[in-house]
């Protein structure tokens, strides 16, 4: 028996769709879909989950020391002439940074192996490239999803029946983050 459903594709479009349905499930919190689809999505989320929860406080803090180039008000690098060349200017900056165990820096590269980018759109601006960002999905792992999930032991996500779908009465679900 396989370990795994087909979907009816190919292996390079069932990874593909897979991935998509489960980055936009941890970004937006839940997703409509088919119900094999959503089971197959199910695992593949519980397991990201899961490996933020365990790694999320597996780092340490690590001040530095980086040089930083000086900018005036328009935000533009502030140069001097040195022996007749234009010369930016640094400062040194103390910062504080977080830096990544090992065991989490493994969990983090596991995660970016499914991710795939995402953009963010405010409403304001929305249908304008200029006012997108992008989001850092591990980092949204780590940060916002593992807190939340801490004290639970499994089951981080739930899928409800919404009916039949119109067009070839596949069984349709909402798949949640719970």
């Amino acid at each position: 028996m396989a370990g795994y459903r087909k979907l009816s594709r190919t292996a390079s479009q069932r990874k593909a769709l897979l991935r998509n349905q489960v980055t936009n499930l941890l970004a937006n919190g839940k997703i409509v879909t088919t119900e094999s689809k959503a089971k197959e999505v199910r695992k593949i989320a519980e397991g990201l989950v899961a490996l933020a929860v365990k790694e999320k406080d597996n780092f340490e803090t690590v001040k530095v020391t980086a040089k930083v180039a000086r900018k005036d008000k328009d935000g533009k690098r502030v140069k001097e002439v040195v022996d007749g060349k234009k010369v930016t200017v640094y400062d040194e900056v103390e910062k504080e940074i977080k830096k990544d165990m090992p065991s989490r820096l493994h969990a983090r590269r596991q995660m970016m192996k499914v991710f795939y980018p995402v953009k963010e759109v405010p409403a304001a601006g929305a249908g304008r490239k200029k006012n997108t960002k992008n989001v850092d999905m591990v980092d949204k792992m780590f940060t916002e999803i593992a807190p939340k999930y801490a004290d639970r032991n499994g089951g981080y996500t739930r899928i409800i029946k919404i009916g039949q779908r119109k067009g070839d009465a596949a069984m349709e679900v909402v798949l949640e983050l719970v």
